[in-house]
């Protein structure tokens, strides 16, 4: 995994981001979202940075954070593997799909593998309810996963 940076690079990169989105209405889901981009996740050490500089308590930032699933805690694996876990594709087995998966991977949902390969998030709707059960690795969207589907999923993540 790639070396996280200290407190302080952190608490200093957060301002910077902070300083360049502050002026935007409702400026805390696309500080959110820049963090991310460019740490791979939301550091703990930018939410104190975040809340005093948006006059928010530290767990009204917290709230949001742990609220919507799309923002990481932790950094991510070198993949990214969500699969949709909504009623269409529920309803074309989607449950089974990432219970294959997740054996398949040695992993549960929020989860990254020890060798940092992968992590496995659920997603709530990729928009190809026609093409269910539906993944999307890396940010390319896969319609109608079964399972020769997950066996070349595993394979490209492993390697």
């Amino acid at each position: 995994m790639a070396m996280q940076p200290a407190g302080t690079d952190i608490e200093r990169r957060t301002a910077s981001v902070i300083a360049d989105m502050k002026g935007l209405e409702g400026p805390l889901l696309p500080i959110l979202h820049q963090l991310q981009d460019e740490f791979g996740y939301v550091p703990a050490q930018s939410l104190p940075v975040i809340a005093e500089a948006l006059r928010m308590s530290r767990a009204e930032v917290h709230g949001v954070v742990t609220f919507y699933h799309d923002y990481r805690r932790q950094p991510a694996g070198r993949h990214v593997l969500k699969l949709c876990q909504a009623e269409a594709c529920q309803s074309m087995g989607s449950d089974r799909i990432a219970e294959k998966v997740k054996q398949a991977l040695g992993i549960g949902f929020h989860e990254t593998a020890r060798d940092g390969s992968v992590t496995l998030e659920p997603v709530y709707c990729l928009g190809l309810c026609a093409c269910s059960p539906s993944a999307m690795l890396d940010g390319e969207v896969i319609g109608r996963v079964d399972d020769e589907t997950i066996e070349e999923i595993v394979e490209a993540v492993r390697t």
